[in-house]
């Protein structure tokens, strides 16, 4: 099997040109496996033993391209940390082109790490291996978690150093995800007073993403209110399992709804709303719970960038375009208030129910509990038949402090009148027991990078990925004091 079986329909690289520029992967001198995502592989047309070999690892790092494939790096601007930058793009990325899947979806393949491009700014357009290693662990945690998320199909060393205040080992990510369309494309040619392109764009997503708002009176109203609608979701799940994005900058807000970017992006440890990690977001801009009204910013600016072609008169398309922002808190509290219902077990979670989950969190804040074995700790009270061998009561256990809430929670239980085994699979869907706590990434990368040992990094891979019953307690326990991670960083 070679890489020509390949399925690749490049509909972005039919657009006018001027919205990208094509150009080839630099070549990297010795190219080396770390590992591929083999069930991602075939879904994606790949032989996985293909992908693996000399062969396959040449693709993968950007030594070769495949038969089909029409690399582009794309441009884009965007807002970041709130000041506008004219000018972006795929400074170290190029998207190889689109792949048929085996069940007819579209999918990009981008290589991260590839080398510059004319976006670069002066940059390399390399990527050091740490951040490689945490985007493939993150992401694919994340897509076990069920959040809409850009993936990892490979990952390879480059065997050159990448300089980033000292020498690292270079490395590429191959990533996939449904489109990398952002809202910073928009933001670019809006800018450039380019209606055309504009509009082509909004059709092309349109096509590829929201195909019913085709046939809506107003396409384009319909387009911002579909993604509005998805970006309000993919929110509140990272709300419901604590992930803190780190760089929600417009550049990093996908108009297909999936997360991208896993630069300096953390789980929480110990609930707190204010929790920020990333060692560039020094105002707290987006702290964790700031990420709803973020996301509801990048979406202003989203719509901004739209009213050339909402409608000819401009008063017509403000007031169209601020009528679906308006939208959105209420969008967004649908769906958080569902994500919570499931996370407490509820049938349902109606307004009157907000207090309760509230309630919950502050508790947890007051007491600097550990937020997934908090929710993880209640998911066992659901149903007292839960196996003792799998509990983490050893390594969390309410006080005293939480006896009220914990009657008032069992009271409304009771209410739904629920079998206790349902409401305890609906609870454990809903609340992990393994995320890829901060300190054992940190771990992984030290020990890639320090003595070229990726074992502990695949069984990570495997432990975030795995199903609930088969994922090891270790890795389900917080850190101690001296392993807890206050910053992480940028790859750039």
């Amino acid at each position: 099997m070679s890489a020509a079986t390949l399925r690749f329909d490049n509909s972005y690289a039919r657009l006018p040109e001027h919205l990208y520029h094509r150009q080839q992967p630099e070549q990297v001198p010795a190219p080396g496996l770390i590992r591929i995502n083999r069930p991602l592989a075939e879904q994606l047309g790949f032989d996985p033993d293909w992908l693996a070999s000399e062969e396959g690892v040449a693709l993968l790092a950007g030594n070769s391209t495949p038969p089909g494939a029409d690399p582009i790096a794309t441009v884009y601007a965007g807002h970041q940390f709130g000041s506008y930058n004219p000018q972006l793009g795929d400074g170290r990325a190029l998207l190889l082109g689109e792949l048929i899947d085996r069940h007819g979806q579209r999918f990009d393949l981008q290589l991260k790490g590839s080398g510059r491009t004319p976006y670069s700014r002066g940059g390399d357009g390399k990527s050091p291996l740490g951040p490689v290693l945490r985007e493939y662990i993150i992401s694919e945690a994340m897509y076990a978690l069920g959040v809409p998320t850009t993936r990892a199909l490979g990952a390879v060393y480059t065997g050159e150093s990448v300089y980033r205040e000292r020498p690292l080992p270079g490395a590429v990510l191959c990533r996939v995800a449904k489109s990398h369309i952002r809202v910073g494309t928009m933001q670019f040619f809006a800018a450039q007073r380019d209606t055309d392109a504009l509009r082509t764009l909004a059709e092309h997503v349109i096509q590829r993403h929201y195909p019913e708002a085709a046939n809506s009176d107003k396409p384009i109203v319909s387009l911002l209110v579909a993604v509005m609608q998805s970006q309000a979701e993919l929110v509140a799940h990272w709300q419901s399992l604590g992930f803190i994005h780190g760089v929600m900058n417009t550049d990093n807000m996908l108009l297909s709804g999936e997360t991208i970017d896993y630069g300096p992006c953390a789980f929480m440890d110990d609930y707190h709303p204010g929790t920020v990690f990333s060692s560039i977001d020094q105002q707290g801009r987006y702290a964790f719970g700031n990420q709803p009204a973020v996301a509801h910013w990048n979406l202003a600016q989203l719509a901004q960038a739209l009213l050339p072609i909402i409608d000819d008169n401009e008063e017509a398309a403000v007031e169209e375009a601020q009528d679906a922002l308006n939208s959105f808190p209420d969008r967004f509290f649908v769906a958080y208030r569902k994500r919570m219902a499931d996370k407490l077990g509820l049938a349902h979670c109606s307004e009157d129910d907000q207090d309760l989950y509230e309630a919950f969190l502050d508790l947890l804040s007051d007491n600097n509990a550990d937020f997934t074995l908090a929710f993880r700790r209640l998911t066992e009270l659901a149903d007292e038949s839960y196996p003792a061998n799998r509990s983490v009561a050893e390594l969390f256990e309410f006080s005293d402090a939480y006896s009220d809430w914990l009657n008032r929670w069992q009271a409304r239980l009771a209410q739904d009148k629920r079998p206790a085994d349902q409401v305890q699979g609906q609870m454990r869907r809903a609340n992990p027991l393994v995320i890829p706590r901060n300190h054992r990434v940190e771990e992984v990368i030290t020990a890639a990078i320090q003595g070229a040992d990726f074992t502990p990094f695949h069984r990570l891979v495997d432990e975030v990925t795995a199903s609930d019953e088969q994922q090891d307690m270790h890795y389900a326990r917080p850190p101690e004091p001296q392993q807890r991670v206050q910053q992480t960083f940028c790859g750039t």
